[in-house]
């Protein structure tokens, strides 16, 4: 079994913020692959489904942020899942909006959802950081990550949160490289080759002769 979790923070005020895009990406996900309905447990909401034949649990912890480990770290002894089996999904300031690193392991940094996880189960999990950016001032970080997105964002953030629902097989199977380029190839698929005319075909063709 897969744990997938999707941080944020309870509640209907804090639904569209920066901070709660990994829940947002875990709904999405959810609904890409038919997982039943969302259930209370374990201090949070599960839906249970399978992706690619892997049982998958996603979780979005109930409490606020900052808490978030003890609803990672009770499903994952209920169910005696491994750190390396974890993958939590999650705001980053550093990455810009809809660009996306995934990594097993390390530092949190300062990032609050993960510094309660690490404390509950340790660092050998996998993240998924999801870039919204990051604002002017290095004091306007609180208020700009628990605001809104823009009505404007939405020309990213939807294929953005499709691609990453699309590609999760990839990720779910263990090779986060694959998971990587086909989100950024679904986001930004490669340019179509241009048309050749018929004149520059027989243009083409004479020079082959």
């Amino acid at each position: 079994m897969q744990l997938l979790v999707g941080l944020g923070n309870p509640g209907s005020n804090y639904a569209h913020n920066r901070h709660n895009i990994g829940f947002m990406a875990l709904e999405r996900i959810v609904k890409a692959f038919s997982f039943g309905p969302w259930r209370a447990r374990f201090q949070g909401h599960i839906s249970e489904g399978t992706i690619d034949g892997t049982k998958v649990l996603a979780l979005k912890p109930g409490t606020f942020m900052n808490l978030s480990g003890q609803a990672v770290g009770e499903a994952s002894r209920f169910f005696k899942v491994e750190p390396a089996d974890v993958i939590a999904l999650y705001d980053d300031i550093e990455l810009a909006p809809g660009r996306l690193k995934v990594k097993q392991g390390g530092g949190n940094a300062g990032h609050n959802g993960l510094r309660s996880i690490d404390a509950h189960i340790g660092l050998d999990y996998w993240r998924v950081r999801m870039g919204v950016g990051r604002p002017a001032g290095k004091t306007l970080v609180k208020g700009y990550v628990l605001e809104d997105f823009a009505k404007a964002d939405n020309v990213w953030l939807d294929p953005y949160l499709d691609a990453i629902a699309a590609a999760m097989p990839q990720l779910i199977a263990g090779d986060e490289n694959k998971f990587m380029t086909k989100v950024a190839l679904l986001i930004k698929p490669p340019a179509p080759k241009p048309k050749i005319t018929a004149k520059e075909k027989q243009d083409k063709d004479k020079n082959l002769d």
